[in-house]
């Protein structure tokens, strides 16, 4: 479900179609299909046709198409007030579990490329300067180097230490511990903080990005909800947060467990770390647990993007308004206007 004036549905959707980075194509083979979508019927009979709707059977791994949400719809609250409850929560569930499934490729690209730098150390093969730059980076990303220190050397006796430090941060969320969080936290899309900065996890930021609560709590000082450009990006900034925040470094040595026992990562069983991400503490870590229960959340930690073509949706209000998004598409890309807006938007994760 996504809206927006053409011009900012313009910005945000040519750069996505150009530059959104493809985990099993390059933009050379391939152009992400643009769907427009003006009505909650028609992102029911979206997902429909992508036979993602209504109930799944838990017995199978569920797959999930890549359809990326790119702009959410202002006016979501009003409509999801007019809607079945459970067409409110599927539509939410449908439109944020690619994000995450998305989100969550990225790290593994970059932990199976930690993985390969471990093995090669320890069977005696020595690191190259861009293997070490690459850890340095990943170190200062996960919050184990400070960027004005980035000079600081990575010695060879160090690297086992570092890799292992990384290993226990640099992996997935479990989906359903994201949905259950994203639902709370944003109130299945219709807060104030979701509609207007694409802030679905309830972020604070101090001095960054955000906007500011209508009735902040001055004893905190002047902290803001952090504020996001694309949903993709609140959904990698949680996701950071709780892979570097100390106050969840129980969360990850229970993944790590997890991991060394074989065992598949269950969002439901790492929410016991997490009393801690609100003020609600045990009480909110219950409410979350009651979330993925009764919404059987459980099926998305083992679910998959399809191997098939990225779709990016878009939702305008009339098809004069989706005709004029499409010349503009078309404009854009014969002038490549795009090039410098496309390198400022770290698409990659990078």
């Amino acid at each position: 479900m996504l809206k927006g004036s053409p011009a900012t549905v313009t910005n945000l959707v040519l750069v996505a179609l150009l530059a959104w980075p493809l985990p099993m194509w390059s933009a050379e083979q391939y152009d992400p299909e643009v769907v427009i979508i003006g009505s909650v019927a028609t992102a029911i009979e979206f997902w429909k046709g992508k036979d993602f709707w209504g109930a799944e059977d838990h017995s199978q791994d569920l797959e999930v198409p890549r359809a990326i949400t790119v702009v959410v719809n202002k006016t979501w609250k009003q409509e999801a007030n007019q809607l079945p409850v459970a067409d409110k929560k599927e539509l939410f569930y449908r439109a944020l579990l690619p994000l995450i499934l998305y989100a969550n490729e990225l790290t593994l690209n970059d932990r199976r490329k930690l993985q390969n730098i471990a093995e090669q150390q320890a069977g005696g093969s020595a690191l190259t300067p861009e293997d070490y730059a690459w850890l340095q980076a990943l170190a200062i990303k996960y919050r184990l180097a400070k960027a004005d220190n980035a000079a600081v050397d990575i010695v060879a006796k160090d690297v086992p230490v570092l890799i292992a430090e990384l290993l226990l941060r640099v992996d997935i969320i479990p989906p359903s511990l994201a949905l259950g969080q994203g639902a709370y936290e944003s109130g299945y899309g219709t807060s104030r903080f979701s509609l207007e900065g694409n802030a679905l996890f309830g972020q604070w930021t101090w001095g960054g990005k955000g906007i500011k609560p209508l009735q902040q709590r001055s004893s905190k000082g002047d902290y803001k909800v952090a504020a996001y450009d694309w949903p993709l990006d609140s959904v990698r900034a949680y996701m950071l947060n709780l892979n570097t925040q100390r106050s969840y470094e129980e969360l990850r040595r229970q993944r790590a467990r997890m991991r060394q026992r074989e065992e598949p990562l269950s969002g439901l069983a790492l929410t016991r770390a997490l009393s801690k991400y609100s003020e609600k503490g045990q009480e909110y870590v219950n409410t979350l647990q009651g979330i993925i229960r009764v919404n059987q959340l459980a099926i998305a930690d083992s679910a998959r993007l399809r191997n098939e073509p990225l779709v990016l949706i878009v939702s305008v209000d009339t098809e004069d308004e989706a005709a004029t998004l499409v010349t503009e598409i078309e404009r854009v890309q014969m002038s490549g206007e795009l090039d410098g807006v496309i390198r400022e938007m770290d698409l990659d994760g990078n």
